[in-house]
């Protein structure tokens, strides 16, 4: 059975409802098996009356945020469009003005997704946060924005933002230059989100006067972390001998966020992921919340959301047993 729906949405920001050469209404098409047809603010949907329906609550949603300069992305609109309207990222508008806005003082950052809307939640009422799931789904930068947020509030004194640097091992000593460009290129990806939040000279600052702290995991041994917002990154490559360690070293007022993705451990075969085994052992305690996310809420470019759907049906297949292709 098909339907038509017509209606009509403000004119206002119209180029940015529909997109570059109205590039979202061809996402609602695909996705949603619908024919859209805009002149204007005058809007035609043609398909399933399911379709059309949903069709048509995103574009008036969308078109009131604009109305109401509420910002959103193109992974809003990506989270809408993968997820069931029910529990997609957009909340009904008369909540939207509430969503919770972290201000970093040159940035305001918006959770994009109920994945990362409970992943902030968390962070801000539990002392130690697992966040768990594929690259590009926030997880990294929305606890940076947390933290800084924090640090800028004075909730904590300081920020250390750690991550193993596995690659390098045993054999920074064979790397040239001192111990800072040994081990700089792995916690690139931590002085990239940081100066994304803020702007260079303030990040440089906080760096400089030791209230924004980056290291390897290694260095975290034999402290004790008071007043401070702690990031551990890409922690699915920490053994466990390393998590424990880490874990162990929260103190008084300190809050902490453990980052990764399990599906991408690079230790040598026979060693157990930190991380993984953390989700087992402390992933139940009070005070400590588990969040994991899935492909639905990358927020990179689309193909990256795509590929990540393609490993993990190969991953799947794979554990299955299923016979492979031989090449003719």
């Amino acid at each position: 059975m098909s339907a038509r729906r017509k209606f009509q949405i403000s004119e206002m920001g119209l180029d940015r409802l529909f997109g570059v050469h109205d590039s979202n209404l061809r996402e609602l098409e695909r996705h949603l098996k619908v024919r859209i047809h805009a002149r204007g603010g005058n809007v035609t949907i043609e398909g399933s009356p399911e379709g059309a329906r949903r069709a048509e609550e995103i574009l008036t949603t969308f078109s009131e945020y604009l109305q109401r300069d509420i910002p959103f992305g193109e992974g809003d609109f990506r989270s809408a469009l993968t997820r069931p309207w029910e529990a997609s990222f957009t909340p009904a508008p008369s909540q939207a003005a509430s969503a919770e806005v972290l201000s970093t003082g040159d940035k305001e950052v918006r959770p994009r997704g109920p994945n990362q809307r409970l992943y902030l939640e968390k962070i801000a009422t539990c002392d130690l946060v697992l966040g768990v799931g594929p690259a590009g789904t926030g997880k990294t930068y929305l606890a940076m924005a947390a933290a800084v947020s924090a640090l800028l509030s004075r909730l904590v004194h300081r920020i250390v933002l750690t991550r193993p640097a596995l690659e390098a091992g045993e054999r920074l000593g064979f790397l040239p230059g001192d111990m800072f460009e040994k081990v700089h290129p792995y916690l690139r990806p931590l002085y990239d989100a940081l100066y994304d939040l803020l702007k260079s000279d303030r990040a440089a600052r906080l760096i400089e006067r030791g209230q924004v702290e980056i290291a390897p995991l290694a260095f975290m041994r034999g402290r004790t972390l008071n007043d401070a917002f702690v990031i551990l990154d890409e922690a699915q490559n920490t053994t466990a001998e390393q998590m424990k360690m880490f874990l162990t070293r929260l103190g008084l007022k300190s809050k902490a966020v453990v980052t990764g993705d399990i599906t991408q451990v690079d230790l040598p075969p026979g060693r157990v992921s930190g991380l993984i085994e953390a989700l087992e052992v402390v992933g139940a305690l009070e005070g400590v919340a588990v969040v994991r996310f899935d492909e639905r809420d990358v927020v990179r470019h689309p193909l990256v959301q795509k590929i990540v759907r393609a490993y993990d049906q190969f991953d799947s297949q794979r554990q299955l047993g299923a016979p492979e292709v031989e090449a003719e």
